[in-house]
């Protein structure tokens, strides 16, 4: 997967972007949701608003989805992925995670 972008859904609908780049991360909210009057953030660290996040560090967020333990290990070994490359492991997980929050990855 070469992916350095994933469209990010809150339950059903898209709430915006994150992208991955030579800096670290931006997370965007989409101006149709943020319009729409039942927009929740996906986040309590992440509010609505229409300027965009950047980090150096994945957001703590999105990091907090990841997989631990065992069976980060498992995942890890079974699609071949470091476990240090947090971005491509929340692409490979995020589409089907626990909560409202999901992933889905934009190939570049």
């Amino acid at each position: 997967m070469s992916a350095n972008r994933a469209e990010v859904f809150y339950g059903d609908k898209r709430a915006g972007a994150l992208r991955k780049t030579d800096k670290g991360f931006e997370f965007a909210y989409d101006s149709a949701y943020l319009a729409e009057a039942e927009a929740r953030p996906i986040s309590l660290s992440m509010p609505l608003r229409a300027e965009k996040y950047e980090s150096q560090e994945l957001f703590a967020f999105f990091d907090g989805l990841l997989p631990e333990g065992w069976l980060l290990e498992l995942i890890c070994a079974s699609a071949k992925i470091d476990k240090n490359d947090k971005f491509r492991l929340l692409l490979h997980t995020g589409q089907d995670p626990i909560g409202a929050v999901s992933l889905q990855a934009i190939e570049d």
